[in-house]
């Protein structure tokens, strides 16, 4: 805890020293410059310094990103005439007070450098702003596939820090983007278990300071996934043994319903049979044998023509 303060201290302290060193070398170098710090969203007005009465006011702004924009008032016309400047920015008139630069809704797009010309009865007047946007980051804490928390820090301009509490091992990494703005990521590592188990994610930046909790340690998150995968494979081998005993009881059933039933068994015929069939047609046969040879002999005996005879 105590050196996550001393990160967040020590990170104001480099930033605000660079902003007054800045001032102080444009100071130095004889220009009558500033250096102002906006969030982004929200809103300033920039004045020229001057003296005596005005005749004519300029603003030329050059932004790191985009093309030049001028603002120009003429006393005389009581006219303004503006080139190339964005929506948000334009004039503020103010009664008994020399015209401002008013700036709304500040974003990224408006950073750079605000430079005012002021011609007056005592001569002219040069006043410089050089306009730095901070971009606050957004915070985001969740746990990974392996239980660890991951802490994410988006888009921030400039990077945030990180700390956790309890301190632990951490890895970090960051990611640029086209608008100045960086992300940090960082993965807490170490988890006691025998500590609470909730781990809090501080980030510190030049914007404000943020803090998220939660509670997901490597060990609860194993004892997860060891239970889900115990189930998963006890229904498969409980899937896998059903199918098993149905293919043994029907294979098993299959063959013992051949072995019960009975053998197709072929008729015997007897020899008793054969002759009892048999039998019936020589009988006939023989009785007719006798009555052909009976008329035989009787034609013979007669010496009858055979045409003549019965039968014939």
């Amino acid at each position: 805890m105590k050196t996550g303060t001393n990160m967040k201290i020590a990170g104001k302290t480099v930033y605000v020293f660079v902003l007054l060193t800045v001032t102080m070398v444009m100071r130095l170098a004889g220009n009558n410059s500033s250096v102002l710090v906006m969030t982004v969203g929200n809103s300033s007005v920039l004045t020229c310094f001057l003296k005596g009465n005005i005749t004519m006011l300029t603003w030329t702004i050059t932004p790191k990103a985009g093309g030049l924009c001028t603002l120009v008032y003429r006393v005389d016309t009581n006219e303004t005439h503006r080139t190339t400047c964005s929506d948000n920015i334009n004039w503020i008139f103010r009664a008994g007070l020399p015209p401002a630069l008013g700036i709304w809704q500040v974003g990224l797009a408006q950073e750079g450098n605000y430079s005012c010309e002021a011609a007056t009865t005592e001569g002219n007047f040069h006043t410089r702003y050089h306009l730095t946007v901070l971009a606050p980051p957004r915070l985001s804490l969740s746990c990974d596939e392996q239980g660890s928390p991951v802490c994410e820090a988006a888009a921030g301009k400039p990077p945030a820090q990180l700390s956790w509490v309890p301190e632990g091992s951490s890895t970090a990494e960051e990611k640029c983007h086209n608008n100045g703005t960086v992300t940090v990521l960082s993965k807490f590592t170490a988890c006691s278990t025998n500590v609470t188990n909730v781990t809090t994610c501080m980030v510190s930046h030049p914007a404000g300071n943020w803090s998220q909790s939660i509670s997901c340690c490597p060990s609860e998150k194993i004892d997860t996934n060891v239970f889900l995968y115990a189930c998963i494979i006890t229904c498969v081998l409980i899937i896998i043994t059903l199918l098993a005993v149905i293919y043994y009881f029907k294979l098993h059933g299959d063959r013992q319903c051949h072995k019960t039933k009975p053998p197709e068994i072929a008729p015997i015929h007897s020899q008793q049979d054969d002759t009892m069939e048999v039998e019936p047609y020589t009988t006939y046969v023989q009785k007719e044998n006798v009555i052909y040879n009976s008329v035989s002999d009787l034609t013979v005996g007669q010496n009858l023509p055979q045409e003549l005879c019965p039968g014939t």
